[in-house]
């Protein structure tokens, strides 16, 4: 945002749903139009396209579906298309979870031996710099504590699972900041995040679920979804909020392209959810494009259903990423 919209917006106030300041509403509107302006120039638009087959040994009969492939609309995303095929035939209601995502639940009436799931959409995502935020002046420096009114809503977000190893955690912790320095939250999220970058290694996992934080560092190597929970873990040992993100990733370089992506998005007082990618070592930008969010990783996967039937199952999935001119 630029310096007159955010000075048209300290100035701003409403007086029985009226300008305190006549004069700066022009101004403001003028800004926001040409800022739109500048960021339209600057939108990249993606192609995406998720597949996913569950092949059967023997017919089965298929229970409802919970499908989370279409990404969070929001200032920065913008969908223009969205195609979804589903294979046989099924009923298909979108809904909006807890957390705001979109869901679509398909519901199937005959016997299959494949069901095949295949999503196209196209997004503009606006090229924001991801390190164009404020942070409340009480919580630039680590550590400070949520207002009482935001840490009524955050606390889920805070709360370290049950079983969780703490102990292991502490140390890993300690040996990237040390208790007492003077460092800026930001400062502190982006350290641990380069950490587990450059100090383990990438492991495509074809198994289901999220490996546990203290796994993952006795491993010393995970998935992207085991990374973005380490950092999860991470930052709620430290009293910050910190929730899952999956979605999708435009790196051709990277070695998590080719398949959905995860990450971690901490609260930041001021500035809102920001996501730290440990996978590529950085905040997430407008190569990252957010699908579902939610306070644990089971919660938020593409596809989950069921099945009845004495028949074999076997999964296939592909993701692709394109830029579009």
């Amino acid at each position: 945002m630029c310096r007159r919209v955010r000075r048209a917006c300290r100035l701003y106030s409403l007086i029985n749903g009226r300008w305190a300041y006549p004069g700066l509403k022009i101004a403001f509107v003028n800004c926001i139009e040409s800022a739109g302006r500048r960021v339209e120039l600057g939108m990249q638009r993606y192609k995406i396209i998720h597949r996913t087959y569950y092949n059967f040994t023997a017919p089965v009969t298929l229970g409802a579906h919970s499908l989370r492939l279409r990404p969070r609309e929001g200032h920065e995303l913008r969908i223009e298309s969205l195609s979804l095929n589903i294979s046989p035939d099924a009923e298909v209601r979108w809904h909006r979870d807890v957390e705001g995502n979109s869901v679509a639940t398909a519901c199937f009436s005959q016997p299959t031996q494949q069901l095949a799931i295949e999503s196209e959409l196209f997004i503009g995502q606006y090229l924001e710099n991801p390190l164009d935020f404020l942070v409340a002046d009480y919580a630039v420096t680590y550590p400070f504590n949520y207002q009482q009114d935001d840490l009524v809503l955050l606390s889920p977000y805070i709360d370290t699972p049950a079983g969780e190893d703490r102990l292991e955690l502490q140390r890993w912790i300690g040996g990237v900041w040390r208790r007492g320095e003077a460092i800026e939250t930001y400062s502190l999220l982006q350290r641990l995040t380069t950490c587990i970058y450059e100090s383990m290694s990438y492991r495509v996992r074809e198994e289901p679920g999220v490996q546990p934080a203290a796994t993952t560092l006795a491993l010393g190597a995970g998935s992207c979804r085991d990374f973005a929970l380490l950092l999860m873990a991470a930052a709620r040992q430290l009293g910050l909020a910190a929730r899952f993100v999956t979605g999708y990733l435009h790196d051709p370089l990277s070695e998590a392209a080719g398949a959905t992506h995860a990450w971690a998005e901490i609260y930041l007082p001021g500035a809102g959810w920001r996501g730290f990618d440990p996978t590529v070592g950085k905040i997430a930008g407008s190569d990252h494009i957010p699908v579902a969010v939610a306070r644990l990783p089971v919660s938020v996967p593409p596809v989950a259903g069921s099945f009845r039937g004495d028949a074999r199952s076997k999964l296939e999935v592909g993701v692709w990423v394109s830029q579009c001119p």
